[in-house]
């Protein structure tokens, strides 16, 4: 009477009896490798150990410290697959050093002219609502400013534009750029610009801006690490508001998170930047 092979006879494997082949579970698991990533600026890494999520602010031979949305920093050993960069595992290492490279490129995305010696001030004047404003410019723009000569210069508002513009008297050679925050339809700085637009001499004074409350606001808020500008209730002071909502301690720590944040154009909202290409242009134009 003929006899059924069972599954795991070595009739059901179709191998001669003896010949099994090596055992699978006795075989060596392929080594996974896990990437190394140095922990540069630009870096947002977690720890999956308490979940903490942030940006590299710092690195040594030891540790790595992280700096999440909210400004708080922690500092983790550099241990070997101690950290997640989207999901994947990863060892974070120190950054190699190396030989640093004159850019090509300036900020602001013009050609960087080498061995630059500034020009010699034009007449011409960039003026903006605050320093915050003149040194984020100076940030993204110092190099053009300095090829082309041209001052920028904060001044206090808007409220005063037209005692400004009458003592420093606009004309051929001494055009006047003006960078206005909330320049939007039915602002108080909207019904300035327009003022003065009908005034004499208003050929030589360009008045543009952004839309943005404060130019805080023109930079990407992914480059400050944050999802957004928080909304702030009208009549609470803008800046006041932001730290309040972020839970930064006071307006000129945030500051400096947001201006060290900046390291070119591409940190910042196209209106801000269409706005400055607009009033370089205007008071470098011949006449």
């Amino acid at each position: 009477m003929p006899v059924n092979s069972s599954p795991t006879s070595p009739r059901s494997t179709g191998l001669p009896a003896g010949q099994y082949g090596p055992d699978a579970l006795s075989m060596p698991r392929p080594k996974r490798i896990i990437p190394e990533v140095e922990a540069t600026s630009d870096v947002v890494a977690e720890d999956p150990l308490t979940a903490f999520c942030g940006a590299v602010v710092g690195c040594t031979n030891n540790s790595v410290t992280l700096e999440d949305y909210r400004g708080k920093t922690r500092t983790f050993p550099l241990e070997v697959g101690a950290f997640l960069i989207d999901g994947e595992q990863v060892t974070l290492i120190r950054p190699v050093e190396r030989p640093s490279l004159v850019p090509t490129q300036s900020a602001s995305g013009s050609v960087r002219v080498a061995g630059l010696r500034a020009r010699t001030a034009r007449s011409a004047r960039i003026w903006v609502e605050g320093i915050h404003d003149a040194a984020l410019i100076e940030r993204v723009w110092g190099h053009d400013l300095r090829v082309e000569g041209i001052v920028v210069e904060p001044i206090s508002g808007l409220d005063n534009l037209m005692a400004d513009l009458a003592e420093f008297g606009p004309g051929p050679g001494r055009r006047v750029g003006v960078l206005a925050d909330h320049l939007v339809s039915g602002s108080k700085e909207s019904r300035i610009a327009e003022h003065i637009r009908t005034l004499p001499g208003a050929a030589y004074v360009l008045i543009t801006g952004h839309p943005y409350i404060d130019i805080w606001e023109a930079v990407r808020p992914e480059v400050v690490r944050i999802k957004q500008w928080p909304q702030v209730p009208r009549g609470v002071d803008w800046k006041t508001g932001v730290c309040q909502a972020l839970g930064v301690s006071d307006p000129q720590t945030m500051w400096g998170r947001v201006n060290g944040s900046v390291r070119s154009f591409k940190d910042l909202q196209t209106p801000l930047i269409t706005a400055v290409e607009r009033l370089i242009d205007f008071v470098t134009e011949s006449e």
